[in-house]
């Protein structure tokens, strides 16, 4: 690992591995959405090969803009070569209704693209960043991730979510301890209608939140109501008057006739809680 001697010998074993197994494919091309393990990935790529490591982000309605933007800049001041492919979700058959498969097909409409986006470049295989605690819930969009042969590298390697952050820190990058963010469809409950218009009030409704210094949360709509979901430390920031009237003030603005704070906090795949287990896990 070049000159990280610092970090822990087991650590840098798997870091190891995952380096030998990028070269080993000659050529890759690394689905960035510019998260903590994309990023990981992404950067390990350009290491271990180069010009022949391309990042592939896919701009659309359900991806924040910051969070497009936020990849350019990691991409530029890492020297990764990164390209930009445009997905429209709301034309995927099925995506709109929002079944509890909406991940699937999605996903499945996704990686296709981003496969097609590869082959532009010469670049037959496509990996993403799903790492070893995302193997013990049910996600249907990892389903489609192994339907079209795309390979987890980060799992091969055996990378826990905790690794992936320990490691971006001992490699300096900026994304070590970026918080959480999933795709926007997933603030939706099941069966809602997806619009573009309600995927924009969410952005705007999150970013707000960020502006005030919530980190990690999620904005969820239920027809016009926003159930706001923010760790449990930041239940009293929330409520100080002149945070809650603003939150207030500004959701409604967005079309929000009801806001809540959800009591229970923030939480990953709170809309799936109403499913049984046999139809789903949390995400």
């Amino acid at each position: 690992m070049n000159d990280h001697s610092n970090i822990e010998p087991a650590l840098r074993e798997k870091y190891d591995i995952l380096q030998t197994y990028l070269r080993s494919l000659g050529s890759v091309a690394v689905a960035f959405s510019g998260g903590t393990d994309s990023a990981l990935l992404a950067r390990a790529a350009h290491d271990a090969l180069g010009t022949n490591a391309l990042a592939i982000t896919a701009r659309s309605r359900a991806f924040p803009q910051r969070e497009a933007s936020d990849a350019a800049a990691f991409c530029a001041k890492e020297k990764i070569r990164h390209v930009f492919m445009d997905f429209q979700e709301l034309q995927v058959e099925g995506f709109a209704e929002n079944p509890p498969n909406r991940c699937y097909l999605c996903k499945r409409a996704l990686f296709t693209e981003i496969k097609e986006t590869a082959a532009r470049y010469q670049i037959p295989h496509v990996a993403e960043g799903s790492n070893t605690d995302d193997t013990g819930d049910y996600r249907p969009g990892l389903l489609a991730i192994a339907e079209l042969g795309i390979l987890s590298p980060l799992q091969k390697a055996d990378l826990s979510k905790q690794e992936i952050r320990t490691l971006s820190k001992e490699l300096g990058l900026p994304t070590w301890d970026k918080p959480s963010y999933a795709c926007l469809a997933s603030r939706f409950v099941y069966g809602e209608t997806i619009t573009a218009e309600k995927l924009q009030m969410v952005e705007k409704a999150e970013e707000l939140l960020l502006h005030m210094g919530f980190l990690q949360m999620r904005v969820r709509i239920h027809g016009n109501l926003a159930r706001i979901e923010v760790l449990p430390k930041d239940f009293d920031k929330a409520m100080a008057p002149s945070a809650r009237e603003t939150i207030v003030r500004e959701f409604r603005s967005l079309g929000f006739s009801y806001v809540t704070l959800d009591l229970q906090g923030y939480r990953t795949g709170s809309m799936n809680e109403p499913l049984t287990h046999e139809t789903a896990r949390p995400e």
